[in-house]
This record gives structure tokens, C-alpha cells and sequence, in this order.
């Protein structure tokens, strides 16, 4: 009876073990293919975004380029002793200072080379100075020097003007005469090093500015460009749509196009949310060299002054459908008295705002576009003249309704009702008319860029590319270029 308990009790142990392994093993695959699913969903995710956008995969492919030219310097040893040893601050400066468009890689290139140039040249005259001094002033000196010198660098990365285009320039200053001067107190052979350094960050900025423009250049100022021509295709849907869906009150006859539409109708949240956008890009165009139809001094900060309009006109765009999107409805009778003249105002300035992407994207003098202006103009004061009226409307309709109505209801209930169905619908009109007027603020910052960047008369350019002679020009290469751009966005 002893033997068979303790076999009985050896079986029931070994199937406790064997069960737990199989729990164990159990949780181990659950976890490696959870795991495996969620990196499988990462690679997908990164996978699409390259697709949809391959300028992101030659951006990869140009930084391992530069990477790979630059280590040279490491590798091969009569470039790293020609040097000083000092190789791996080139590699330092490419990873740190190329960026995704030229400009940005520009800026920060320029930036690093003169912080570096001017805060080597201070440490080493200080250096220079304070070892005149002899050993008892020395530490002196230098403390004073960098106190001075790093207290008043950071507070120029505070001026506007400083900030928006050499903040890296000053980090970098600081950085370098810290460096410089702290280590030259114990370092004795410092202009060589200080020398050795600014060469091989040369080296390394100027490698990255030829890589970045040379190799399927990415500019900042095209991606402002169609930044600002896309969201003004985006606010003529978007004010159009709102229009239309709300004085004709028609729904969507499937969800596809209910969700085409939805999405025309909160284009314009794009113009309001791309300041921070377009203020970075303009800065970053400055720095760029002349490509395609832009010359070196293209007026960028134009297109900020364009935005802003843009940003102007979509709040109010903004503040229209609030009002429509409101509890309070508008009676169908009211709608339909505003109906015509309102989706005329609409439609027109849509056309305005269409015909002033046309025309920075084409870069011409459109022949149409005061023609267009006038009309839209017209079609306000029409509706100005039709909301001047309404009162009287409104006067018949309470005295229509003092006469039909019931003795017990109270005056003050006969006269509110006819107000609630009004309001909502002169709201909308008044909006309408106000965005005409900010409509034209966006046709004269438009007109400006025009005078400034002195587009062609549409006729002379038509003419051109019509000639028998014309081939391919860059102006519609760029063109083909843009319409992949806006694909993409």
C-alpha cells in the first residue's frame, strides 16, 4: 500500500510539473506573438509613411551618403592624419546639422561654421590675453571672459530677429568658447586643436550642403509654396461646401460622398492651424540659393503676410459655421428668400480665392481676376441691399401674425417667434459679407507678392509655351512637380 501511495503521489507531481511547463511555454508564445504583431504593425506603419511620401526614404538615403563620405576622414589614415586625429568632430556635424529640406541644412550648416570661427577666435585671444597675465590672474580672466561673453550670447538668442535665424549660431558660440577657453588652461598646444576642430566642421558643413542641394533636393521654400496655394484650394472647398449645405439642405446619398464632404468642409482648420508652419519655412527659404522659378531673393516673407490674410478669412469661415451648426434654426421660408443671392456670394468667392491659387501656382497676372473680384462684389451688395430690406419683411410677417393669432396668447409671444426663425439666417448673410471683404484682403497680399516677385502677364506666358520652339521648361516641370506634391499632402 506504501509503494502504490507513493507512486500515486510521484504521477500527481509529475503532471503538476508538466502542466505548469505547458502554462509557461503557453505565456512565452502569447508573448513573443504579441510581440511579433505589434512590431509586424510598426513596419507597416513605416512602410506607408514612406509611401505615401518617398521624399522621406531619400532623405534616409542622403544622410547614410553623407555619413558614409565622412568617415572617410576616419577611416583612411593619410586623411586622419592630415586632421590632427580630430575626424569624428566632421561625423559629429553631419548627424548633427543635416536636416530634412536644403534650407534647413543651410542655415544650420552657416550657423555652425561662423559660431564656431568667431567663439574659436574669442577663446583663443583670451586665452592669449590671460596667459600674458601670468599664472595668478589666468583663471581670473578666463571666469570674467566667459561669464561676460556666455551671459551676453544668451541673451541675443532672446531678440526676435536673432532667434528666428541664428539661435543655433549662438548655442553653438557658447558652446565653442566654453570648450576653448576652459580647455585651453590646461591644454598647451591650443591654437592646433582649436585649428584641427574648425577644419574638420568645415569639412563636415560644406559635405552636407553639398549632399542636401545636389541629391533630390527637398527646398523649404517649394514646401511653402504649395503649403500656401494648397490651403487656399482647401478654404474655396471649405467655404463653398458650407454654403451650399446649408441653403440647399440636401444630405449626402451615401456615406462615401457624406465623408468627401465632411472633409471639404473642415479644410479650412488647416489654415488656421499652419502659422507655426509657414513663419519656420519662410525663415528656412532665406537661406536657400535660387531653384526653379525662384530666385535667390524671392520675397518669402510675402507669404506670411498671405497666410495671415488667409488665417483672417478662415476665422471668420470658422465662425460662419458655428453660427449654422447652432441650435438655433432658421425656418425654410427664411433660407429660401436668401437662398440665390447667398450661394452667389459663395460661389464667387470661392472663385476669387481658386483663380489667387491659380495664380501663385502659375506665377502670372491673371487676366480674369478683377473681373471675378467684381463680381463678387457686385453679389455683396446685392445681398447687403436684400438684408437692408428685411425689416420691413419682418414688420409684415408680425403684423400678419397679430391678426391670425389667437386673443390669449400673449403680444410678447406673437412678436418673438418671427425674430428666433430670422436671426440665424441674417447672421449668416452678414458673415458671408464680411468674408468678401476679407476675401479682398487676401487679393491684395496676393497682388503685392505679384509685384514683387514680378509675374508675367498670363497672355505673354501662354504665347511662350505655344511658340513652335518651346520645349520642357522648368516652370512646368515644377508644375508636374507641385501636382505630386499635393497627391502626396
Amino acid at each position: 500500500m506504501a509503494c502504490v501511495a507513493k507512486e500515486i503521489e510521484w504521477r500527481i507531481k509529475v503532471e503538476e510539473d508538466d502542466t505548469l511547463k505547458r502554462r509557461v511555454v503557453g505565456c512565452m508564445w502569447a508573448a513573443t506573438a504579441g510581440v511579433a504583431l505589434k512590431l509586424w504593425k510598426f513596419v507597416k506603419k513605416a512602410w506607408e509613411l514612406g509611401v505615401n511620401d518617398p521624399r522621406k526614404f531619400i532623405h534616409c538615403l542622403k544622410v547614410g551618403v553623407a555619413l558614409s563620405l565622412v568617415s572617410l576622414f576616419y577611416y583612411w589614415k593619410p586623411l586622419y592624419d592630415g586632421v590632427g586625429g580630430n575626424a569624428m568632430w566632421a561625423v559629429m556635424t553631419v548627424v548633427v546639422v543635416f536636416e530634412y529640406t536644403a534650407g534647413a541644412t543651410i542655415c544650420k550648416t552657416v550657423n555652425r561654421m561662423c559660431g564656431t570661427s568667431l567663439a574659436a577666435f574669442l577663446g583663443i585671444g583670451v586665452h592669449w590675453v590671460a596667459s600674458r597675465a601670468g599664472e595668478q590672474y589666468e583663471p581670473i580672466i578666463i571666469g570674467i571672459s566667459l561669464f561676460l561673453l556666455a551671459s551676453a550670447a544668451t541673451f541675443s538668442r532672446f531678440i526676435p530677429t536673432i532667434k528666428a535665424r541664428f539661435d543655433y549660431g549662438a548655442m553653438i558660440f557658447i558652446l565653442t568658447f566654453c570648450l576653448v577657453s576652459i580647455s585651453g588652461y590646461r591644454v598647451d598646444e591650443l591654437l592646433n586643436m582649436a585649428q584641427y576642430r574648425m577644419f574638420t566642421i568645415i569639412i563636415g558643413s560644406i559635405l552636407c550642403i553639398i549632399v542636401s542641394v545636389i541629391i533630390r533636393p527637398i527646398w523649404a521654400g517649394f514646401e511653402l509654396f504649395v503649403i500656401v496655394t494648397g490651403n487656399l484650394d482647401k478654404m474655396a472647398n471649405s467655404l463653398q461646401c458650407c454654403v451650399a449645405q446649408y441653403f440647399d439642405g440636401s444630405e449626402a446619398s451615401d456615406e462615401e460622398s457624406d465623408k468627401v464632404s465632411e472633409k471639404e468642409l473642415l479644410g479650412y482648420k488647416c489654415v488656421l492651424s499652419s502659422k507655426a508652419t509657414e513663419e519656420a519655412m519662410a525663415n528656412l527659404a532665406r537661406w536657400e540659393p535660387g531653384h526653379g522659378r525662384f530666385n535667390f531673393r524671392h520675397p518669402w516673407r510675402q507669404y506670411i503676410k498671405i497666410g495671415a490674410s488667409m488665417r483672417s478669412c478662415a476665422s471668420c469661415l470658422d465662425a460662419l459655421i458655428g453660427c449654422i451648426n447652432s441650435d438655433n434654426k432658421a425656418s425654410d421660408e427664411m433660407k429660401k428668400n436668401m437662398r440665390i443671392i447667398s450661394m452667389k456670394v459663395g460661389a464667387n468667392s470661392a472663385s476669387v480665392i481658386r483663380e489667387l491659387a491659380t495664380t501663385m501656382r502659375n506665377m502670372t497676372k491673371s487676366s480674369k481676376l478683377d473681373i471675378l473680384v467684381t463680381e463678387m462684389n457686385s453679389a455683396a451688395q446685392e445681398l447687403r441691399s436684400l438684408l437692408s430690406s428685411y425689416p420691413n419683411l419682418v414688420n409684415a410677417k408680425r403684423s400678419a401674425q397679430t391678426e391670425t393669432a389667437p386673443s390669449d396668447i400673449p403680444q410678447a409671444a406673437k412678436v418673438e417667434i418671427p425674430l428666433m426663425q430670422i436671426i440665424q439666417v441674417v447672421t449668416v448673410a452678414s458673415l458671408l459679407i464680411e468674408i468678401v471683404a476679407r476675401v479682398e484682403g487676401i487679393v491684395e497680399t496676393v497682388e503685392e507678392l505679384s509685384d514683387l516677385a514680378n509675374f508675367q502677364p498670363e497672355m505673354c506666358v501662354k504665347s511662350k509655351q505655344h511658340s513652335p520652339d518651346s520645349k520642357i521648361s522648368p516652370d512646368q516641370q515644377i508644375d508636374e512637380e507641385t501636382d505630386r506634391t499635393l497627391q502626396m499632402v
